[in-house]
């Protein structure tokens, strides 16, 4: 089990703005295809599994993997994007690319 301090366990819910509910179901939609229905489970980048693996965890079940996942992830959404996290509109593809590692940038911040 890993150590993860008080500020990567919030910073790392604060990006994530998707629940697993719809993290999982835009891995599944986002690449749907021939090819993908048949394993809709290893749909989309290993990074978005490991973060909706993660959101279904509780604190003190995150190994030393998850949080470097979760400090890659961090990292990620803030060279994307503003540090407020505001909703904001931008091309397609930059957005598909951050929901699936479960940060959507048109959702309001809570």
């Amino acid at each position: 089990m890993a150590d993860v301090d008080d500020e990567l366990w919030n910073e790392f819910h604060r990006v994530v703005n998707m629940t697993s509910r719809e993290l999982g179901d835009w891995l599944r939609t986002r690449d749907a295809g021939e090819d993908a229905e048949q394993f809709p489970d290893r749909t989309g980048p290993p990074t978005g599994h490991e973060v909706l693996a993660i959101l279904g965890k509780r604190r003190h079940d995150i190994t030393d993997q998850d949080a470097h996942v979760m400090r890659r992830v961090v990292e990620r959404v803030h060279e994307q994007r503003r540090d407020d996290l505001e909703p904001t509109a931008g091309q397609a593809a930059w957005r598909h690319k951050l929901m699936s590692i479960g940060h959507d940038p048109l959702k309001p911040a809570d």
